[in-house]
């Protein structure tokens, strides 16, 4: 019998909730993608493509069109100056960016810190590389990180920090004394850092996102993986991005090329010309959401849930203490039979579930979904 390398992974909840909400009809408020389509420029540039002859193996780290796009974004809104050839690499989703990242760095005995709730792809990539996660926990309900408990967890075999802003999956967005305070421990003990940060342009109430891409010092020592697939509701694309210095950029590439190689040509085409042709998207991407974001917290208003409105992400957490004491992973799971509506429990996301009583609901969906699904959440 084949022994796993993985005796603690099962299906991953976002499959099981998106499953059952299809097997029983329910809203699917659980899996993180829109329920609305991308935009018909974008469409019509990949179709233009597609039609035209692009459909051959594009270059391992990705068209040059989509990486000077994407280098020239990483200026124009980070003030950051990166080579197109030498610093960004396109992959196949950010979760291959995150494995690549990992892997690029994490060596047998290593340890890698995470902040818990943590999403579920960082530790089996460290287990793989024979690395240990060391989980930290954030704390309900501004789930800040707290860098004296950080510090005091660092060894002489802590390699690596994977850190996640904007958070999936607390809607919670780090601020500027985060990241200094981040940056000078990464340089005083020598560590790594791979910057979650698919969410980059989904960030709400005036409020900036502080990528690693802002501080140079971290930056020198850090991997920034995002998604294109968020960024324009073609979850389905699987495009993501890695940005980082050349030297970092080298020993991710020399793992990527035996991973997925390249991603599919026509996308990145059009999606190259589209960041070009469109850079408003990203720029109004953060007020698109807000409004969802801010419409379905409205609707929640006269519930019997509590919630602190997200920060960042499409994502809304929802305290449900006020109306049953029932294990999360149990109750997402009856109340999508029940009540139609399918969420993702909050306790997955740790290595140690702290007992609160919080779901979470994406709402990167239509107007008319939300209403829908929170007429149904408002009845309990």
């Amino acid at each position: 019998m084949l022994t796993t390398k993985l005796p603690h992974v099962g299906t991953t909840i976002f499959t099981v909730m998106s499953e059952l909400a299809r097997e029983t009809g329910a809203i699917n408020l659980s899996q993180g993608f829109p329920d609305f389509d991308a935009p018909a420029a974008l469409l019509d540039r990949v179709q233009h493509y597609l039609r035209g002859g692009h459909n051959q193996y594009a270059p391992m780290m990705g068209m040059p069109a989509l990486r000077q796009a994407l280098a020239d974004k990483v200026r124009d809104v980070y003030g950051l100056t990166v080579s197109a050839d030498s610093e960004v690499t396109v992959t196949s989703g950010a979760t291959e960016a995150l494995f690549c990242a990992i892997a690029a760095v994490v060596r047998t005995g290593d340890e890698v810190i995470l902040f818990d709730p943590a999403y579920d792809s960082y530790e089996p990539a460290i287990t793989l590389q024979g690395g240990c996660a060391l989980r930290l926990p954030l704390q309900a309900p501004d789930f800040r990180p707290d860098w004296q408990r950080f510090e005091a967890l660092l060894s002489p075999r802590t390699r690596l920090v994977v850190i996640n802003t904007p958070h999936n999956p607390t809607g919670t967005v780090w601020s500027p004394d985060d990241l200094l305070a981040l940056q000078a421990l990464v340089c005083r003990h020598g560590l790594y850092v791979v910057a979650d940060e698919v969410y980059e342009h989904i960030v709400f109430d005036g409020m900036r996102h502080e990528s690693v891409c802002r501080y140079p010092d971290l930056y020198a020592r850090s991997f920034v993986v995002s998604s294109l697939g968020k960024t324009y509701h073609v979850t389905g694309w699987k495009i993501g991005y890695c940005v980082a210095p050349p030297g970092l950029t080298l020993e991710f590439r020399r793992i990527h090329q035996y991973v997925t190689f390249t991603s599919i040509t026509p996308v990145q085409l059009g999606l190259a010309d589209y960041l070009v042709m469109c850079p408003e998207h990203h720029l109004e991407l953060g007020a698109f959401y807000q409004r969802k974001r801010d419409l379905f917290a409205g609707l929640m208003g006269d519930s019997r849930f509590s919630l602190q409105p997200s920060k960042g992400t499409y994502f809304q957490m929802l305290d449900y203490s006020a109306i049953v004491d029932e294990k999360d992973t149990e109750l997402a799971r009856r109340w999508t039979r029940e009540v139609g509506v399918a969420s993702i429990p909050l306790s997955v996301f740790y290595a140690e579930p702290p007992g609160d009583r919080l779901l979470r609901f994406c709402f990167a969906k239509s107007d008319d979904t939300l209403r829908q699904a929170a007429e149904r959440l408002c009845r309990l």
